[in-house]
């Protein structure tokens, strides 16, 4: 992607998120992706001084959860939409091992070599370049640290493919073979995807403009979200 291309790409993406963050929506992702959310943090393990970096934080509801499994570490929010970051820090402000920035995934601003992990919730498919991003993410890894992003978005789960209709802004769908292949050649070594499922049950009267009906809610939550992750190597 040319620079001027990715510029205006990330223009679009913060206009779009700023709408978001003053719609509340920053704040109803803790709530919508809680479940898929524990089901990644269940099978990590964190030391209390590790130091974990949210990209796409948007109002920092995770950020605050990993904040309480590093309390002696540092928790970074990072996130292109400044209204989010603005909500995140009035969220978060007693928060002595957690902070906030603006920035994008594919332009990091922080130290080479900083974070253990690093951790993306329903924000990767956005990335204007994904390639670029996870060269970033590298970056900013320890050697050993390890990237896991989390998605409902992607090429097998086709319940969430009409999203792309709905939403304003670009997207990316991709498999997890895919997005394991990007980790790739951005440097990242044992590579691999899974799934995580909602096991939450679909509410009595569903009706929204993401799913046609409660019985595609169901598989969708069936099918569950995808994680992908990788390790930056050890030299």
């Amino acid at each position: 992607m040319k620079e001027e291309e990715l510029v205006e790409a990330e223009a679009r993406l913060r206009a779009e998120f700023n709408r978001w963050a003053e719609a509340g929506r920053g704040e109803e992702m803790g709530e919508e992706h809680a479940a898929i959310a524990a089901g990644m943090l269940a099978a990590m393990r964190f030391a209390p001084t590790d130091k974990i970096l949210d990209l796409g934080c948007g109002a920092g509801w995770l950020a605050g959860i990993l904040a309480d499994k590093a309390p002696q570490g540092q928790v970074v929010g990072v996130d292109v939409a400044d209204e989010m970051i603005r909500r995140a820090r009035q969220r978060h402000v007693d928060r002595e091992n957690l902070m906030f920035v603006v920035g994008e995934a594919e332009d990091i601003p922080w130290d080479d070599s900083f974070f253990n992990h690093v951790i993306s919730i329903e924000s990767a498919y956005y990335w204007p370049d994904p390639v670029k991003a996870f060269r970033e993410i590298f970056r900013v890894l320890q050697p050993g640290g390890e990237v896991r992003v989390l998605i409902n978005l992607y090429q097998e789960n086709v319940y969430s493919h009409q999203w792309r209709d709905k939403l304003a802004v670009a997207t990316h769908l991709l498999s997890g073979d895919d997005w394991c292949g990007l980790m790739a050649q951005a440097g990242f070594g044992d590579t691999r995807h899974s799934r995580i499922v909602d096991p939450r049950p679909v509410p009595v009267g569903y009706q929204s403009k993401w799913f046609k009906s409660a019985a595609e809610l169901g598989e969708f939550r069936r099918l569950g979200a995808l994680l992908a992750s990788g390790r930056r190597p050890q030299p």
